[in-house]
């Protein structure tokens, strides 16, 4: 990993990233899923069933849902029956989620803190591995894909829902400037926190495109992987299977 990696526009020391996300994701754990909604007119909600559907969880299946946090994607797969355990870095994130389960009465669920850059759980151990929204605040996305690898069983797959770089002519401008000029100070409205947000939509800009980010899973190990665009390429579901 370069000593150098981006924190929104920022290039900071690799050694401070990882405490730099965490205050963030601290500072907007409480509203988050409010925000989501607020930055995106609830299309976040369609991206994450489409995801979902992608997936296919099955019943009797072991998934780990990484940077799971809120429990957004964990709350649409339990209903299949699935056993699925949702880790995430930030405790804060974690305890939001584990809130929103005892609100809506799910107990199957398990919850753990976790770095994705260096699992804990045993090679083998997951027949899906799932990250949302997540995998652009890792400080070694390489380290991450590795590990996402390693603890998959044979067969089994891997799927991101990450924002990317729209192809759309026109859209990406348009798109471009109600990001640095608008969320922002939704962020400051509802979660009073207009940097946090500033720092997320950074990230975006600096996350590989599709193809590039397509690259990095394959080096990671993973084998027939495809990168689906949603709004162009402002959203993707990347996918790759471990044989």
């Amino acid at each position: 990993m370069n000593d150098t990696v981006s924190f929104g526009y920022e290039d900071i020391a690799a050694t401070e990233k990882t405490a730099r996300v965490g205050a963030v994701f601290s500072s907007v754990a409480r509203n988050y899923d409010r925000m989501n909604d607020a930055m995106s007119a609830g299309m976040h909600r369609l991206w994450k069933d489409k995801f979902v559907r992608r997936v296919k969880p099955r019943e009797g299946e072991y998934i780990l849902d990484m940077a799971g946090g809120t429990g957004d994607i964990a709350f649409r797969m339990e209903k299949s029956g699935a056993h699925i355990t949702i880790a995430d870095i930030n405790a804060d994130m974690l305890a939001e989620g584990v809130e929103r389960a005892a609100d809506r009465g799910v107990d199957s669920l398990v919850w753990t803190e976790a770095n994705a850059e260096a699992l804990t759980f045993p090679d083998k151990s997951f027949d899906a591995y799932t990250i949302a929204f997540g995998i652009r605040n890792v400080t070694d996305i390489p380290a991450a894909l590795r590990e996402a690898h390693r603890v998959l069983k044979r067969g089994g797959r891997f799927y991101c829902l990450e924002f990317s770089t729209t192809l759309w002519p026109g859209f990406g401008a348009l798109y471009d400037a109600y990001s640095h000029k608008v969320v922002p100070k939704i962020g400051q409205m509802i979660a009073g926190d207009a940097e946090s947000y500033r720092y997320l939509i950074e990230s975006i800009r600096r996350f590989p495109d599709m193809p590039s980010f397509e690259r990095m899973i394959a080096d990671a190990g993973f084998v027939r992987t495809k990168a689906e665009p949603i709004l162009g390429g402002a959203v993707a579901i990347h996918s790759g299977w471990k044989i």
